[in-house]
């Protein structure tokens, strides 16, 4: 096989030698700095007939595609990879000043005005009031808290690469639900601690991830992700319902036949073991998704992709443009990085560092506090009015209150065609409550001597099985439209309708402190 150059001149390799096509030095010499990076790219392509290998430079690694299929992968040094992580991708144009950062803080969201609801939220708790007010004044104060939460993680993101920034935001997007099951624990409301971190998975699977699928639909007639990133998601959110499915069945074996009390001790120690071993899963998923495989979850397309995706005709309701068929022939990789580097742009953030870090301590003070008289309403709630039982308050209404502001960010920017980013919130977020959040509580809980375990209501088992199942049917074949969408959301409504009727769990010796 031979590759043609981008100069007319060419030369024969002996009979003795692989088949293959050098470049004339002489024309080369005598090309256009565009056709020089031609050349160069051409030079560094290899193919061999003999071998059956392609090789390609990348930025991220040598990688080589076999006839077989596997692609080996030598990672960049450490170096080099620790510099994507911390380092931003664009330059930084200035700092802000203290006034500019005050003003930003105050301009950042229309929620700010919910602000007022801090103060009333906390004269009403310590005045002795109704706990129902309590609940509904500390609920509407905690939603513009997690936005400015988000608000200050994103201004932190500029500074540290795209990975590192994803990371981040997902991280401190859970800091509300953490900081409610950590003080829900604390006061050893164990039914709450776990119907509201199974909620949240549910918001994000279904609620927040179906609002992206519509939203972006409406636009788009179809839209495209990553889909090896996205089966990797599904396999690891499997393991979060095997976590949970596990005890459930062990329990309903093992109660017929011994006490209440060993099948306690029995429960809880399997329930640390596989918290245990579910960090470790975590633990290995952050070294792939920022070392080893970073270029899996780095925005923008795929190798593969060609340059209008696969010529689909991209419309929907709101934009009856039609695209342009795909060309058969990619731009070459160097050409497009440099393209790419043409149209990068200094970023301008919105809060100094500074600024940012403080923000972030204040609020998360604030939330502790109004999250802890949240928490301390509920029961007063649920007495006042038994129609609402403590798991619909956990599993409905908690997770509105954390998800709110990364809702907001995902649907918006699957409006913008950046699907990808809409996934990593979504579906990111609810990896790391199912092997993360959950199984530290258990953990800190094992720490606190209270009896927290992976044993959940077998009706929410269920349910968190049968969303993780239709969310890796609707995200396995790599795109997504409208009605995918609505029906993820159906299903959430359902689910919520299921639960209002549902009643409430009766205590047993598992659950009590």
């Amino acid at each position: 096989m031979s590759t043609i150059s981008p100069t007319a001149s060419t030369s024969q390799e002996p009979a003795g030698d692989n088949s293959t096509t050098t470049i004339n030095r002489a024309s080369e010499s005598n090309s256009t700095p565009n056709e020089k990076q031609g050349v160069k790219l051409a030079d560094q392509e290899r193919i061999s007939e003999s071998e059956g290998t392609f090789q390609r430079p990348s930025r991220r690694g040598t990688r080589e595609t076999t006839a077989s299929g596997s692609t080996p992968f030598t990672p960049e040094p450490l170096k080099k990879r620790l510099t994507d992580l911390f380092v931003s991708e664009r330059r930084i144009k200035r700092e802000p000043s203290v006034r500019e950062s005050a003003v930003a803080i105050v301009k950042a969201s229309w929620l700010n005005v919910l602000l007022v609801f801090v103060p009333i939220g906390w004269g009403l708790h310590w005045g002795g009031v109704n706990d129902t007010i309590v609940f509904v004044t500390t609920f509407l104060a905690i939603i513009p808290l997690a936005k400015l939460l988000g608000f200050g993680t994103e201004e932190i993101a500029l500074r540290v690469g795209q990975t590192l920034g994803g990371l981040l935001n997902a991280t401190l997007g859970n800091a509300v639900e953490l900081i409610v099951a950590i003080i829900a624990l604390v006061k050893c409301e164990i039914r709450v601690v776990q119907s509201s971190l199974l909620g949240s998975i549910l918001s994000n699977l279904l609620l927040v991830l179906g609002m992206c699928f519509f939203a972006g639909g409406i636009k788009f007639s179809e839209q495209g992700f990553k889909d090896t990133a996205a089966q990797l998601n599904s396999s690891l959110l499997v393991i979060s319902v095997i976590a949970v499915l596990i005890p459930a069945g062990y329990s309903a074996a093992f109660s017929s036949t011994q006490g209440n009390a060993e099948e306690k001790a029995a429960i809880l120690s399997m329930s640390r073991g596989i918290s245990i071993i579910l960090l470790l899963i975590y633990g290995a998923y952050l070294v792939f998704q920022l070392f080893t495989h970073q270029h899996l979850y780095a925005e923008g397309r795929s190798e593969e992709t060609d340059v209008t995706r696969e010529g689909r005709l991209v419309y929907g309701l709101g934009d009856r443009r039609v695209m342009r068929p795909a060309k058969s022939v990619r731009k070459p990789r160097a050409l497009e990085e440099d393209f790419d580097d043409e149209e990068e742009e200094e970023e301008i953030p919105t809060l100094s560092l500074w600024a940012a870090l403080v923000l972030l301590t204040v609020v998360t003070v604030l939330v502790a506090i109004t999250a802890e008289f949240l928490v301390s309403s509920i029961n007063g709630l649920t007495d006042a009015h038994p129609e609402i039982s403590v798991e619909w308050v956990g599993l409905i209404l908690l997770p509105i209150v954390g998800n709110a502001a990364e809702h907001v960010t995902a649907v918006s920017v699957s409006v913008h065609d950046k699907l990808d980013l809409s996934m990593g919130v979504a579906v990111g977020s609810s990896i790391q409550i199912a092997l993360f959040v959950i199984p530290f509580m258990v953990t800190l809980a094992w720490i606190l001597n209270k009896p927290l375990s992976l044993l959940f209501d077998p009706f929410e088992s269920i349910v968190l099985f049968l969303s993780v199942l239709i969310t890796n049917y609707t995200i396995q074949d790599g795109r997504s439209n409208w009605l995918e969408g609505f029906l993820l959301m159906m299903v959430y409504v359902i689910i919520a309708v299921a639960f209002w009727w549902y009643p409430s769990a009766t205590e047993n010796s598992i659950f009590v402190c």
